[in-house]
């Protein structure tokens, strides 16, 4: 079925191999955390909406708000994003340097979270020059979180300051 959907997206044979981003197992087990920016509710396994939820509080506490931009994303909403990216001109080579294949987004873990703040536009490369990506630098850790996809990554993906993740239990 994975295969299928890669042919119809245009998505290389051999995409994620040689250090590409691994396929990951949808999660089955989710909670509402609460809505993103847009108000639509996000979901995470219930381990990393605990973590998700204290580092929030922390981090609020020290006065850095922290928001959720995504958590969840099924292969079926993957699959949208890139079509939506397709459908309107953009070649399938950028768009997976931006967004991984469908079966291969670590958000299909429930374990990824997308974050943002305010004062700085969500996604963008800004978010690194925020109070918040600094507060994550020092602190993300302690909830068990750390930064995927750092400049120069392994996977190929570009630089995502705001994409984090705790590692499965």
């Amino acid at each position: 079925m994975l295969r299928d959907l890669h042919i119809e997206l245009g998505i290389p044979v051999d995409y994620g191999h040689n250090g590409g981003p691994p396929v990951f197992d949808e999660a089955t087990d989710l909670v509402d955390v609460g809505p993103n920016l847009v108000g639509r509710q996000q979901r995470l396994t219930p381990a990393a909406a605990a973590s998700w939820e204290a580092m929030r509080v922390a981090a609020t506490a020290d006065g850095v708000p922290l928001m959720i931009v995504s958590g969840f994303r099924s292969v079926d909403y993957q699959a949208r994003l890139i079509r939506k990216k397709i459908n309107a001109g953009q070649e399938i080579a950028a768009i997976l340097k931006v967004n991984t294949a469908p079966g291969h987004s670590e958000h299909h873990t429930g374990l990824a979270v997308d974050i943002a703040t305010p004062g700085s536009r969500p996604l963008t490369e800004e978010f690194e020059t925020t109070e918040a990506f600094d507060w994550l630098g020092r602190n993300a850790g302690q909830f068990g979180f750390s930064m995927t996809y750092p400049r120069n990554n392994p996977r190929g993906i570009v630089y995502e300051p705001w994409h984090w993740s705790v590692k499965p239990a």
